[in-house]
């Protein structure tokens, strides 16, 4: 079998319900193997398979075909901003300087590609111009929330022997605090300028945006001895792209149109714990939480 079909439902919806499985068999495939029942399950390929997603499409299931060789990979990329956690940091720094909107539009353009993500990134920063240092812990206790399934992904990835990095085209403070919540082995992320307890408006270089990314998969593959295929990555906005390309498994999250047309992978409703199911995983083998000392 060189590939698998992947059905994956938000987490207690049960979405993947008997008349998925009677739509299932009335184009030919053949019984689910559930990873977590009526919410994940994989079947094998089957003659009908593309006129069957075809007819999933108004119902709320992801589905998406995924090679059956080396499907448990040994490194995670993440993005951090709409991926890992469910806030976009710049923009919470706009609000806290009262300019919220204008950061707001400019990041939503930006993700949608519609902007050069370095050109928007310094308009951005230069508008937190004299915003106290102080307000950057503040967000992190008050405003930053993590995705679903954060914990389990990284987790049930470190049990299983693979190394986990954040790579983000945001700022160190918020990756590092991100890095350790979550347990990543290592983060990346740009250099906020900060002089007299103020953000200066201005950001260190080189700034880091879709080409680090990438930069950055390759360097770790290689500093680990891992095959560029026994990667999978993870993002949602248009700097994610060559990235989630570049990656034996690129996948978008709850991604921006232009994202999701580009990317070989896409979960629209399932939440972090998708990527497990995509490499394999059932339910029964997710770990919630390592121990801190495998952190």
């Amino acid at each position: 079998m060189d590939s698998v079909l992947v059905l994956i439902a938000a987490p207690g919806s049960r979405a993947i319900d008997t008349a998925v499985v009677e739509i299932l068999r009335d184009f030919g495939g053949t019984a689910p193997r559930w990873l977590d029942e009526a919410e994940a399950a994989e079947v094998a390929p089957f003659a009908r398979q593309a006129d069957f997603i075809a007819a999933l499409a108004s119902h709320p299931v992801d589905t998406n075909i995924i090679l059956a060789q080396g499907r448990r990979k040994r490194l995670l990329i993440a993005d951090m901003d709409s991926t890992m956690i469910q806030q976009e940091c710049i923009d919470e720094l706009g609000l806290m300087a009262g300019v919220g909107e204008r950061i707001k539009d400019i990041t939503i353009r930006a993700m949608q590609g519609e902007l050069d993500f370095e050109g928007a990134l310094k308009e951005r920063v230069g508008l937190l111009q004299g915003l106290d240092e102080a307000i950057i812990a503040r967000i992190l206790s008050e405003r930053i929330t993590y995705m679903p399934g954060g914990y389990q992904l990284i987790a049930t990835m470190k049990a299983n022997g693979a190394h986990t990095a954040l790579v983000s085209g945001g700022f160190t403070p918020f990756t590092s605090h991100v890095a350790q919540h979550l347990g990543f082995d290592q983060h990346q992320a740009n250099t906020l300028i900060i002089e007299d307890g103020k953000l200066a408006g201005t950001v260190g270089f080189p700034i880091l945006g879709q080409q680090a990314k990438v930069e950055a998969l390759h360097r770790i593959c290689a500093d680990l001895s891992i095959d560029r295929t026994d990667t999978i990555a993870v993002g949602d906005g248009a700097n994610d792209v060559p990235m989630l390309l570049e990656a034996g498994l690129g996948v978008a999250l709850h991604a921006k149109p232009k994202v999701q047309e580009a990317a070989p992978v896409r979960i629209n409703h399932g939440d972090l714990t998708a990527l497990l199911f995509l490499q394999g995983y059932s339910r029964s083998e997710f770990v919630d939480r390592l121990p801190a000392a495998a952190y």
